[in-house]
């Protein structure tokens, strides 16, 4: 039993891990505003509203892993009419390294140019290295564009709705959007021709404009020496109007009718290597309730007739049925992928050969070579055709319903869509830390949850659509080799094994996934995993868990959000609108005796927030001070009266019904 007297650290208890993350720097002049964080800038805000969401000059390795940027003389002078920043910066590894002189003038009429000049100290091989530019969801999808072209010529369009699963615009010079009534943004991008990619395949929630077309060749080489010189530049049409300051007061949450959707069914994944720590916790899963298993198959692994028997023993254990996410090699002798008939026969039969006496409720299956991206304008490696892979499953698991898509990420599945209805169900995966690797870029991913739905739901139609394993921490990666590995416990992009995903940061990602899927109409959910990385009971593994080791948890934070999910499942949802969506997330479904409302702070402050029309609430909160005994046992939390407005701590989590 845990000894609640030995309470983890506040950042142990968000985030996993006392990395310590530097306050951020906020510039100001005049209607202009804007973070510094790393030498970028992020969230710049005209008038008080976000105008542009970054602009970073990022370098990226072969594998698509950003470096982080060593930062001297750094210089920062604000005044009353602007501010500037200067400073030097390296990037690089032990192989190679490039340097560049970065500075950022920022004046008070709002307009702003970020230049970066330098050259590589080596020949750098890179597959990206300049400005990025991110533009955020709120106030401009669906909303017109201009687009001045590299030569000259321009276009009048608009942001896309449904996630574009190549790029909406390309060789691109200038763009041009309303940020106000009346007020427009001019964003100027010199160095090379730049293209736009709809950051939302990838859960990001924004447009990214970057520099060299992804048709040019990559990897590519800098030479040494090789200089060169980028720059962005943000001018303003119109009279910005004076910012209404900020928003005091609590947070209101207004509910309302039924919706249509219900809460989906909610599973957990089950990964191989961890079948046996699971079945050794198996009363801990059970107890959460899970609808399903999703246990992935993969021959190349080595997985055989033992692994499925492993995965069978748990299901009997939780008593939970059993999905097969079957990865089907489709390779030749040679190890190559293949379209040939006999192969994909051989392989399918050998899957089911493994599975024979063992029974599953659903079978998922999808080619070796769908696990890795293919980019638009390039070829996808040989595969057997959608429906050959169906008909051949059919006849290995006859009777059972056949599902595909993508196990990697929806940008895959929304670059090669099946048709309608040759699936019984579909669906794909995802992580949160993809691009990049903070706290706030891990909660902002929930924001481009309803385009993801949406877009599914327009290709696929009545469908059943299923999310296949979705966690904070990466299973596999469809754009290099393997997941980046992380011994020293931080927050990075593409983590195989994330310190959130055991903390209140990963169980409000997981709650607001939940939240999501609810109103998006989703089928069926599988998140987080039975134990490992991103498991929801305890498990001792290759890396050191600080405080959860110590204190001898025995299920994490997100074990409460799985049983919440599991004890709601298909109830109706209501609508509950807020009045400040980036801060609190919520969800109301139908109760046996009223409403029930599932409340999540988004973000790593204290929030204020009261229900409209209620004078007071009935429920538990998970925060960090119901974390100790949140992970001593796995049963939920007491319920006791709350007050209203409710306090709602760091990632905290509330489960209410009115008083």
């Amino acid at each position: 039993m845990i000894d609640a007297t030995a309470a983890p650290s506040p950042a142990i208890a968000r985030f996993g891990t006392e990395e310590p993350v530097a306050p951020p720097r906020i510039l100001k002049a005049g209607v202009l505003e804007a973070r510094l964080e790393a030498g970028n800038l992020r969230y710049i805000m005209i008038g008080g509203v976000e105008a542009i969401r970054g602009v970073a000059f990022l370098a990226r390795d072969r594998n698509w892993g950003t470096y982080n940027a060593r930062i001297e003389d750094l210089a920062v002078d604000e005044r009353a009419d602007g501010f500037t920043v200067s400073y030097r910066a390296t990037v690089g590894d032990s192989a190679q390294s490039l340097s560049y002189t970065a500075r950022i003038e920022g004046r008070a009429d709002g307009s702003l140019t970020f230049t970066a000049e330098g050259a590589p100290d080596t020949d750098f091989v890179t597959n990206r290295t300049g400005f990025v530019v991110l533009h955020p969801l709120d106030g401009v999808i669906d909303h017109p564009v201009r687009i001045e072209h590299t030569d000259g010529s321009v276009e009048e369009s608009r942001f896309p709705v449904e996630v574009n699963p190549a790029c909406p615009f390309e060789n691109i010079r200038a763009m041009t959007h309303e940020i106000l009534p009346g007020v427009s943004l001019t964003c100027r991008m010199e160095g090379d021709a730049y293209e736009m990619e709809d950051h939302r395949n990838w859960l990001d929630a924004s447009f990214k404009t970057y520099i060299r077309p992804l048709a040019k060749p990559w990897p590519y080489t800098m030479g040494e020496g090789e200089a060169f010189r980028q720059s962005v530049t943000i001018t303003l049409e119109g009279k910005v109007p004076a910012a209404t300051g900020g928003t005091g007061g609590p947070v209101t949450v207004t509910l309302g009718a039924a919706t249509g959707t219900e809460v989906p069914r909610f599973g957990l994944a089950v990964p191989a290597a961890w079948t046996t720590s699971a079945l050794e916790r198996a009363d801990l899963v059970a107890a959460a309730k899970p609808s399903f298993l999703v246990c992935h198959f993969d021959p190349r692994a080595g997985h055989d007739r033992s692994t499925i028997a492993e995965y069978a023993a748990l299901g009997e254990a939780v008593g939970a049925p059993l999905v097969l996410e079957a990865v089907v090699p489709c390779e030749d002798a040679s190890g190559n992928p293949t379209d040939d008939p006999a192969v994909l026969t051989r392989d399918i039969a050998g899957i089911a050969a493994a599975a024979m006496g063992f029974t599953f409720s659903h079978v998922a299956v999808s080619p070796g070579s769908d696990l890795k991206c293919t980019l638009p304008g390039t070829q996808f490696p040989p595969a057997p055709d959608w429906s050959r892979l169906v008909a051949e499953t059919r006849r290995a698991f006859p009777g059972v319903p056949v599902g595909g898509g993508m196990f990697s990420y929806f940008t895959e599945l929304n670059r090669k869509r099946p048709p309608k209805g040759t699936f019984d169900f579909v669906g794909h995966s995802g992580a949160p830390i993809v691009h990049a690797g903070d706290d706030e870029s891990v909660m902002e991913t929930l924001q481009s949850l309803p385009s993801v739905f949406h877009s599914v739901r327009a290709f696929a139609g009545a469908t059943p659509y299923w999310i296949f394993p979705i966690a904070v921490s990466m299973r596999m990666n469809p754009y290099g080799a393997v997941p980046a590995e992380n011994p020293d416990n931080i927050r990075q992009a593409m983590n195989r094994i994330d310190p959130r995903d055991r903390a209140l940061l990963g169980a409000a990602w997981y709650a607001g996934t939940l939240a999501e899927a609810a109103k998006g109409g989703v089928d069926a959910v599988t998140m987080a995993a039975v134990a490992g990385p991103s498991g929801i009971v305890s498990a001792p593994g290759e890396t050191a868990r600080p405080w959860f080791d110590a204190a001898r948890a025995e299920v994490m934070p997100s074990w409460h959000v799985v049983a919440l999910a599991a004890s709601l499942t298909g109830r109706a949802v209501l609508a509950a609108e807020c009045d400040r969506p980036a801060a609190v997330k919520a969800l109301a479904v139908e109760g046996e005796a009223g409403p029930v409302v599932v409340l999540i702070n988004l973000t790593g402050k204290s929030v204020d927030v009261t229900l409209s029309g209620w004078s007071g609430a009935n429920g538990w909160i998970l925060d960090e001070e119901s974390l100790a005994d949140a992970c001593a046992a796995a049963e939920p939390l007491p319920t006791h009266p709350q007050p209203t407005p409710l306090t709602l701590k760091p990632y905290a989590v509330a489960r209410l019904t009115r008083a």
